[in-house]
């Protein structure tokens, strides 16, 4: 079930991105919101058995979410065919060709990293957090609320990506500036509101998500990460600037020194402390706020590199 998903996933991926490649990228949000909303719908029915449908617990969860990926794929693969006419569908245009490939990996690799990276610093931040079910469970919970809130800057990055990458192919230095400046603008807005949201409201996030007692834990960690959701958002929209610009390297680079070599080892180090009794279990959650703070240093330098070897390099 799992693998299924996943390769449906896949297939959705790809019809979504030529959507927005193409400029028409309301096609590819209705696609979106379709499949989930038919998830929505479905996840109680198959949960719990409503109607003529059987009790099916988790195993129902599961059928409800592949529903809604294929539902989402199939109308997706509909808008492609139909609106994309750029694109030849005949199967003799389907054959593979290595340099493109080649291509088409020296950009998507670091976003395949990058989301593995993702699930490798959550398990080790757990493990580091084991001495402490409180602050694990209340990490548990900040990470959905992180999420939550990082979602408006996956949601800008994955619209200024096709926008800088069309101006780059057109050789147009005026709009890839502008896509960048109004990019990252947007960007620090929407996270600056989302730092308020957090900053002002943390208890109440603490009894929506039924804290308990790791509260205190949650709150606390709310107060310090929260702050990083600035850095965060911008190395976002870094990453999918440096995608845009053939920057996969650079892309990649960012993601290492957001969710492995700074993180990991700091927040270990801050452990020990806390372990001994030196301080709180508070220093633990500042090294999220110093990782995103260096690898936003790192992307803007990486930034002003590009933009003078391959922006300004245009005719």
């Amino acid at each position: 079930m799992r693998c299924l998903r996943e390769h449906l996933d896949r297939e959705m991926g790809k019809k979504h991105r030529k959507l927005q490649a193409t400029g028409r990228s309301l096609y590819s949000t209705i696609g979106q919101v379709v499949g989930a909303v038919v998830n929505i719908i479905l996840d109680p029915i198959m949960i719990y058995g409503i109607g003529p449908v059987p009790e099916m617990g988790v195993k129902g969860a599961a059928y409800a979410t592949v529903i809604g990926q294929v539902a989402s794929a199939v109308l997706l693969f509909v808008f492609h065919i139909k609106c994309n006419k750029e694109f030849e569908h005949g199967v003799k245009y389907m054959k593979p060709d290595g340099g493109i490939i080649r291509e088409i990996y020296a950009i998507g690799l670091p976003a395949i990293i990058a989301q593995a990276l993702m699930s490798i610093m959550v398990y080790v931040m757990n493990l580091i957090l084991k001495f402490s079910p409180s602050a694990q469970t209340a990490y548990g919970l900040f990470y959905k609320v992180q999420q939550f809130v990082l979602f408006l800057a996956f949601g800008l990055r994955d619209a200024i990506t096709p926008i800088i990458a069309f101006a780059y192919g057109m050789h147009s230095k005026q709009r890839i500036r502008d896509g960048i400046r109004y990019g990252l603008l947007y960007t620090i807005v929407l996270m600056f509101i989302g730092v308020a949201i957090t900053e002002i409201f943390p208890g109440a996030f603490a009894t929506l998500f039924n804290a308990g007692q790791s509260r205190e834990y949650f709150i606390g960690a709310m107060r310090i990460i929260s702050i990083s959701f600035i850095f965060a958002g911008i190395n976002v929209a870094y990453q999918g600037i440096f995608q845009a610009l053939d920057g996969g390297l650079e892309s990649l680079v960012i993601s290492l020194l957001r969710q492995l070599v700074i993180i990991l080892p700091l927040a270990g180090i801050f452990s020990i402390f806390v372990r001994n009794g030196q301080t709180g279990v508070s220093l633990i959650w500042w090294s999220f706020l110093i990782t995103e703070f260096i690898a936003c240093l790192a992307g803007y330098v990486f930034l002003k590199k590009i933009e003078r070897n391959k922006v300004e390099s245009l005719g």
